[in-house]
């Protein structure tokens, strides 16, 4: 079964890999979440360095 989709440029949804406007479309749904979050430590480090590159922290 296929999902719907949604282009990461113009954000229109579609059924198909590419949008009208030539760009790739991305799934809208968030990943699945997961109390034993085996990435979860490097996802919030380089959140962290992130935020401080920019000066947010």
């Amino acid at each position: 079964m296929k999902s719907i989709l949604k282009c990461e440029s113009c954000g229109r949804y579609t059924m198909k890999e590419a949008c009208l406007c030539g760009k790739k479309a991305l799934t809208p749904k968030p990943a699945k979440f997961s109390i034993e979050d085996k990435y979860g430590n490097y996802r919030r480090k380089a959140k962290f360095s992130f935020f401080r590159e920019k000066g947010l922290l």
